[in-house]
């Protein structure tokens, strides 16, 4: 999806159709169109073709292509769990392993990055009750190795804007509860993670920008791209002006929102309240 992006964004800084284009590499438009849409697989030969017509010259910028095509064409770990995972899902899991910092916002639920098991499986029993045990207990091992290959890669950053709400009315049993927060105090002490709290009481706060997800990349090799979990689906913003507002939007509410250290101390106040 998104080197097909890129290719679309070249095509259209020269001014030219699909049809143009499948002219050129003796394909069909729908081909061409079915490449950018992220619905194709990525043959070299095709794509030194498009490099040609899209007047890249620079061997630097080819090579760089080259690899995010592989990257593209290459299965994800994520597949094993396709028989429990939407597309959506799919794609944001692709996203968070090659993001170098993830920005998130939930309502009604704390992020699945920092989920206990526990909480996981009560939250999906609440959600989805007529949902099979053993596909529940897929979906549950899915989000436990989203969490692991984060822990392990070492080079990312997550940062988490937390709604007091999720705090107060969680999921599962007290101790459930007691358990999920201890495992945000802990992680709050990991360098590569950092929590912010969304405060119940405060007055005027902009969370209307809803649940979203903001992904950063490495030394720009991809322009930032936007989350929106919706009811019906979530949607991906990977156009600038779209990303900026939605950029913005997050910042005002990180702005408004507790510091790390005093997110820890309101987490530690309601984990009294459970023991």
């Amino acid at each position: 999806m998104i080197f097909g992006a890129t290719l679309r964004q070249r095509r259209e800084a020269r001014g030219l159709t699909t049809e143009d284009v499948g002219r050129h590499i003796g394909q069909s438009a729908s081909k061409v169109s079915r490449m950018e849409n992220g619905r194709h697989d990525f043959k070299e030969e095709d794509l030194h073709r498009l490099f040609g017509i899209y007047g890249i010259t620079e061997q630097a910028e080819r090579e760089r292509l080259l690899h995010l095509a592989r990257k593209a064409n290459e299965r994800g770990w994520w597949d094993a769990w396709s028989d429990v995972s939407t597309k959506t899902l799919q794609t944001l899991v692709s996203l968070e392993d090659m993001a170098q910092r993830i920005r998130c916002y939930e309502i009604g639920q704390l992020p699945g990055l920092v989920q206990t098991t526990d909480y996981t499986r009560e939250l999906i029993r609440a959600n989805s009750p007529a949902r099979e045990a053993q596909e529940a207990e897929r979906a549950v091992e899915l989000r436990a190795m989203r969490q692991l290959r984060f822990a392990e890669a070492g080079d990312r950053k997550l940062l988490c804007v937390l709604d007091e709400v999720t705090l107060v009315r969680g999921y599962g049993t007290r101790q459930v509860m007691r358990r999920q927060l201890e495992h945000l105090v802990a992680l709050s002490e990991r360098p590569d993670i950092s929590l912010r709290l969304v405060e119940l009481t405060r007055l005027n706060l902009p969370v209307q920008i809803g649940t979203t997800t903001i992904f950063d990349f490495a030394d720009g090799r991809l322009p930032d791209i936007v989350y929106i979990e919706r009811p019906n689906g979530g949607l991906y913003l990977h156009d600038e002006s779209e990303v900026d507002e939605h950029v913005k939007g997050f910042d005002r509410l990180l702005y408004a929102s507790l510091g790390h250290h005093a997110t820890v101390r309101r987490i530690q106040d309601h984990l009294k309240k459970l023991r």
